[in-house]
């Protein structure tokens, strides 16, 4: 990549100087305020950190790894495709809807290494949401696993894509593993529904043609989008966040200074992504932030099998996991996991949702490390604040801002509000979006003029700096005209040893108005209502208890296993117009 002059320190000091309580807590290997951007770009970032690291490993998965040299070259073929064959230009759009696969990398980054804007899909999209992204971004193209061709084959002509890239499972192991491991998939499994896309180009295919062509730079910049990252967002209903090269390199910049002395450089790390590379966090974590970093990542294709996730870390030994609180609650059960050998692993990071205490308190039994929580949101990239690695956590905490970014709480008139009052979680810093795509009314109810991003969270700061979130702020259930925040109905719950999972949702009252009702997971029979109501009444006040608790098998969860309480209150509401 052409590396051209840029002011890449603007704006990355949003506290000017001032002093901020956090400080006292940074680690000595983290600095107040990143350093400028040392590449203009991801492309950019991707060719200097293989002239770095060349053959050692970069992603592994199913048997097969690429280094950083292969993923610099293929996704440099995979550009000169993508210009040549296809005819894309810098600033057009391209889906890529794939699980965790060797795949991904080298077609997010030869996506904008081309200069094009990556719309990251759910694999688990139905045909109605992809067809919602796929009209608003108006992709021209897309990179697709085998497995969900067919739902693109429904949606392809009510939208505007051209071209569709068919990749399969193993198309990037090496020889036979290939042929065997999409062989199963096809034939074994039948996990490839059939599809007719006549005109679709396989993946290796685009590779084998890249190979062939000259790779133009288009000359990408900072501030250049990067990607339509689809969010439920802070106000709800479906939206992107246009996020820059700027964004997405800075916010890894100051995660990492986090990361880097809790692992240190002496050997190569190893580290587990368990989360999909599709959703920010691990986007910006593990694809981004451990690749530039020089770990090598072991992708986790279906981290929902536990039994093999738990095979894998047998074998792989990590260094570091990346999570969230559920999927280490679902280790935890797996007995094998409980014998594996954690002497290697130094850090845990959770991201996606809140951790519990109680399964923070079993994690570190277990393996020995603490869970890490932090806190972020699509909007900014999406890592706001991390609890210090070089400390012992303070769990139920978010921790501290990062480096280069200020946070604030204010109230509904956007005033800040006294510390340790709760109040709007408030965020500013180079790692926040540019706005909603295609969405003025929404981008200027969440974005100030002076650049401060308004989340939708709950929170409370405490005299040392530690940011809480107490709660969304649409999810708040006024009882009796008192604010009850359901994160703390269900970390009360559990600390009840039988309860697994817990969400809680405001019913109608005629008297309160609003009170809780809490949905529980439970490990067996021998847990009662009444019991629970019993234990929750010693760690609840009352207003706060639920005046409902029902058990089911399965809490409804996101594609990162966040608890969808907004599932919960629609199963809530449909009962209730059953009965009425």
């Amino acid at each position: 990549m052409t590396t051209t002059p840029h002011d890449a320190d603007a704006g990355l000091d949003p506290v000017a100087g001032e002093d901020r309580p956090w400080f006292n807590f940074y680690g000595p290997a983290v600095p107040r305020r990143i350093a400028p951007l040392e590449d203009t770009s991801l492309g950019q970032m991707v060719s200097d950190t293989a002239s770095r690291f060349g053959d050692a490993p970069a992603f592994s998965n199913l048997g097969g790894t690429l280094s950083f040299h292969d993923v610099d070259q293929l996704a440099t073929r995979f550009a000169a495709f993508l210009q040549h064959d296809l005819g894309l230009r810098k600033g057009d759009r391209i889906v890529i809807q794939m699980p965790n696969l060797l795949q991904y990398p080298v077609a997010l980054y030869g996506a904008l290494r081309a200069g094009l804007i990556v719309v990251n899909a759910n694999p688990l999209y139905t045909t109605r949401e992809m067809t919602g992204v796929f009209k608003d971004a108006k992709p021209r193209a897309i990179v697709v696993l085998a497995n969900f061709a067919d739902k693109v084959e429904d949606v392809l002509p009510s939208t505007s894509i051209e071209h569709v890239i068919v990749t399969q499972v193993g198309d990037l192991l090496p020889s036979p593993k290939r042929q065997i491991v999409n062989f199963v998939a096809a034939k074994i499994k039948k996990t490839v529904p059939a599809y007719h896309l006549p005109n679709a180009i396989a993946f290796t295919t685009a590779l084998a043609k890249g190979r062939a062509e000259r790779f133009d730079d288009p000359v990408v910049m900072p501030d250049d989008v990067a990607f339509l990252q689809y969010t439920g967002g802070t106000t709800g209903g479906a939206k992107a966040a246009v996020l820059t090269h700027r964004n997405l390199l800075a916010n890894q910049d100051q995660f990492m200074a986090q990361v880097r002395q809790t692992l240190g450089e002496e050997r190569q790390s190893t580290i587990i992504a368990a989360l999909p590379l599709y959703h920010v966090f691990a986007l910006t974590v593990n694809c981004i932030g451990f690749f530039r970093f020089g770990a090598k990542n072991e992708l986790i294709t279906n981290p929902r099998d536990i039994p093999g996730f738990v095979k894998t870390l047998s074998q792989v030994k990590p260094d570091a996991i990346v999570l969230v609180s559920t999927l280490a609650g679902a280790l935890m059960d797996n007995e094998h996991f409980k014998e594996l050998d954690f002497e290697r692993m130094s850090l845990t990071v959770a991201g996606g949702m809140a951790v519990r205490s109680a399964v923070a308190d079993r994690w570190k039994a277990v393996t020995g490390t603490d869970i890490i929580e932090g806190y972020g949101l699509t909007e900014a990239s999406p890592v706001v604040s991390v609890n210090p690695t070089h400390m012992a956590p303070r769990v139920g905490t978010i921790g501290v801002p990062l480096p280069s970014t200020d946070v604030r709480i204010v109230d509904d008139e956007r005033n800040v509000v006294p510390q340790g009052t709760a109040g709007e979680l408030a965020v500013r810093g180079p790692q926040v979006m540019r706005g909603y795509w295609n969405n003025d009314e929404e981008t200027a109810r969440v974005l100030t003029d002076d650049g401060w991003l308004l989340t939708g969270d709950i929170a409370v700061m405490d005299e040392d700096g530690f940011f809480t979130i107490v709660d969304r702020k649409k999810e708040i259930i006024v009882a009796s005209g008192f604010n009850v925040y359901p994160g703390e109905i269900e970390d009360a719950a559990m600390m009840h040893p039988l309860v697994v999972e817990a969400g809680a949702i405001p019913i109608p009252d005629e008297r309160a108005g609003e009170v809780p009702k809490l949905f529980v997971v439970r490990r067996d029979d021998s847990l009662t209502e009444e019991a629970l109501k019993a234990f929750l009444k010693e760690r609840l006040t009352g207003y706060k208890r639920p005046r409902a608790i029902e058990f089911i098998d399965e809490l409804p969860k996101t594609n990162v296993g966040k608890v969808l309480r907004r599932a919960l209150r629609e199963r809530e509401a449909a009962r209730g117009a059953s009965e009425g």
